[in-house]
């Protein structure tokens, strides 16, 4: 059996894709914007091995799969493929055709072995010592690699688009200051960040409000990073950035506390935990602005184990559905007092950051190699796919500390939104 056969098997004879193989079997539309190429045995071996997202992102992270176009495209064209919906009769056909060839061969697989790019935990899952290996996995991947990707701002979460043709770095400051205005900060205001990042939450927010900051980060080169930003701000005697477990902070009686895309790293079990504590570190009336990325409902799965973004860059990653953030906040006592989903800013906002890879591709593997270059390509690829059609969503909740007696001084949030949250995402 040809490979192009497998091919129409799965994505239909007219694919709006072309679809090129080793063994000189060609199928889709020729001349099409997308092509995809399975480029040796080794692949059909990766995928054999591990059947769904691992095997396929192994093949491509190898370079042994290649998609010649933009990635995105090639999962729009082909987001009419389900699997599951291949008839059964023909799932036996290919695994009678291939997994002899396979089992034949597997000693060349190494199956033991996991690729380098691959992470795998050991200990109690969200143990401060599993959590620091984790972000460690996803962020320790080098500063210059970042700046790559990131462009100027260093900001690694959904930026904010004021207008259609904003700068990504117009959008991230936008963002950050969104985040300041929801919190109502104020000169000598006390604000904590954590999961900070490269500290523009902090500079932006000692800067710009006058508000004393201390930001915190599992991640050693950020947090060098972000206290360098500090000190070339000259904002040394209000702002700093530490190299942290947000649960290690000792300080309290905060005004106000940001969270800006750590809950995706904390685990639904413990919710309860999180936002009790973050609670106790704020002032009676204090405000936590809570920014996660979310499922689109609360009744699918929280962790795919063996899905390529858990594997690759999300170890122990988690997503709820939004209404169990609030549950959770509101179980500890937190007021829900705005909500506000933001998710076709993180589809333009990712669409940005892959234009910026592409721009740098060279440099940006000469920087950390092809491989781990091709694991970004494909997780910021899939994850612009995601956001643009409601797979996974971003949410901002604004929360208070409210006192037993209800706000007596009867503070307003007042928020100005501009219609932000209305723009589409044109790709």
């Amino acid at each position: 059996m040809k490979l192009a056969e497998v091919f129409n098997t799965i994505a239909g004879p007219d694919a709006p894709v072309e679809f090129v193989a080793f063994d000189g079997s060609k199928a889709g539309t020729p001349g099409s914007a997308v092509r995809l190429e399975v480029r040796s045995p080794r692949a059909i071996e990766m995928i054999m091995s591990h059947p769904g997202q691992v095997g396929l992102a192994r093949a491509y992270v190898a370079g042994e799969v290649d998609i010649v176009g933009d990635v995105v495209e090639m999962f729009e064209a082909l987001s009419y493929v389900r699997p599951s919906q291949i008839p059964t009769s023909e799932k036996i056909k290919l695994v009678r055709e291939f997994a002899p060839s396979y089992f034949r061969n597997a000693d060349l697989l190494h199956r033991g072995d996991t690729p380098p790019e691959e992470k795998k935990l050991g200990g109690r899952r969200h143990s401060k010592g599993r959590d620091a290996e984790a972000i460690a996995h996803h962020y320790d991947v080098s500063n210059q690699f970042y700046r790559y990707v990131l462009g100027p701002s260093m900001a690694y979460t959904c930026a904010v688009f004021p207008t259609e043709d904003a700068t990504l770095e117009q959008a991230q400051e936008e963002k950050f200051d969104l985040v300041c205005r929801k919190l109502d900060l104020k000169p000598g205001m006390r604000l904590l960040d954590i999961g900070c990042g490269w500290g523009g939450m902090v500079v932006h927010a000692a800067k710009n409000y006058g508000v004393d900051v201390i930001g915190v980060t599992l991640s050693k080169p950020q947090a060098d990073w972000g206290q360098q930003a500090v000190i070339e701000a000259g904002l040394e005697s209000q702002a700093q950035v530490r190299f942290s477990d947000y649960r290690d902070v000792p300080e309290g009686n905060f005004d106000a506390i940001s969270s800006i895309g750590l809950t995706e790293h904390i685990g639904e079990a413990n919710y309860p935990a999180y936002f009790s504590f973050l609670r106790s570190k704020t002032k009676p009336e204090g405000r936590m602005l809570n920014h996660s990325i979310t499922r689109f409902n609360d009744k699918q799965k929280v962790r795919y184990r063996n899905s390529f973004v858990n594997r690759y860059v999300f170890p122990d990653g988690e997503l709820t559905g939004p209404a169990k953030v609030m549950m959770a906040a509101t179980n500890e006592n937190w007021e829900v007092q705005h909500e506000e989903n933001i998710r076709v800013h993180y589809a333009k906002t990712l669409h940005c950051w892959r234009m910026n890879l592409e721009d740098n591709w060279d440099a940006a593997v000469a920087e950390v190699g092809e491989r781990k270059a091709r694991v970004w390509r494909l997780y910021m690829a899939a994850s612009e796919f995601g956001f643009a059609h409601n797979i996974i969503q971003l949410h901002q909740f604004l929360l208070t500390n409210t006192t037993e007696d209800g706000y007596p001084e009867c503070h307003c949030v007042r928020i100005s939104l501009a219609g932000r949250h209305l723009i589409r995402h044109s790709g």
